[in-house]
């Protein structure tokens, strides 16, 4: 762990309080998210947190009677995860980012909003494009392990669920794995809807899916069905960059 990282800065744990506020803060949004993940997640499931955050999701998974593998390779996020849910036997924890291939990376930190922290470049000159990004800074560089959907797969087993969110790099997440879990969901952000695509892309070379989506942190399906591939990229074609972000998901068709 690099300097910066083992002493945080007051601007880098402002930005974690301003994290768990957001995603804490709010019961009856807590309550709504796992009753909607308790459609997803039955008791037993093993499922994939890629990019865990502050844990929200770790923790409503958990009290569904989920086994929880939890991904997180920011170490002020992690030493949060740590200290919370450490003990947790329903929770296994990784300092690790995930990619396409396993070795090293850069991650670059946002102190101030530490959820839009990212291994994509790119991604970063997309996104600064519209308003709602203009002004987040990315001044921290940490270098990370990056490991594999496969490799985790090939430890703990195929997950039934798996979320991936991990700002514009979730395409090479996909790219790293080989098999065909029951469910995923990964992000979408309007201003690079390339990355969405391409995810809807991936998924149809290892299997048949159909698709939802939910906008931001409601929670709530946007269709009353899910919707085919097709129709799914036709949906974010649509979508202005001022769009809000928000949630797909990806159900196989057994």
């Amino acid at each position: 762990m690099s300097d910066s990282a083992a002493r945080p800065t007051l601007g880098q744990m402002l930005g974690l309080a301003r994290s768990v506020a957001i995603y804490y803060g709010n019961p009856i949004k807590t309550r709504a998210m796992t009753r909607f993940y308790a459609n997803l997640i039955q008791p037993g499931d093993l499922c994939f947190d890629i990019g865990a955050h502050v844990g929200n999701r770790l923790r409503a998974w958990a009290s569904l009677g989920a086994q929880v593998v939890g991904v997180e390779p920011q170490p002020l996020c992690y030493w949060l995860l740590q200290k919370w849910y450490g003990r947790n036997s329903h929770i296994t924890l990784l300092d690790t980012a995930v990619g396409a291939t396993a070795g090293e990376a850069t991650l670059m930190v946002s102190g101030k909003t530490p959820t839009v922290s990212t291994l994509s470049q790119a991604w970063i000159d997309s996104v600064q494009t519209v308003d709602s990004f203009a002004s987040v800074e990315w001044e921290g560089r940490v270098q990370v392990p990056v490991t594999t959907l496969d490799e985790l797969i090939a430890h703990y087993g195929v997950p039934a669920f798996c979320k991936i969110d991990v700002e514009g790099y979730e395409l090479e997440v996909l790219q790293g794995l080989s098999h065909a879990p029951r469910g995923l969901s990964f992000e979408y952000i309007p201003a690079a809807l390339d990355i969405a695509q391409g995810c809807i892309e991936r998924l149809g070379q290892l299997g048949d899916y159909t698709y939802n989506w939910s906008v931001g942190e409601q929670h709530r399906w946007q269709r009353p069905a899910p919707i085919s591939p097709t129709a799914m990229q036709e949906v974010l074609a649509a979508l202005p960059p001022q769009a809000n972000s928000g949630d797909i998901y990806a159900f196989h068709l057994n």
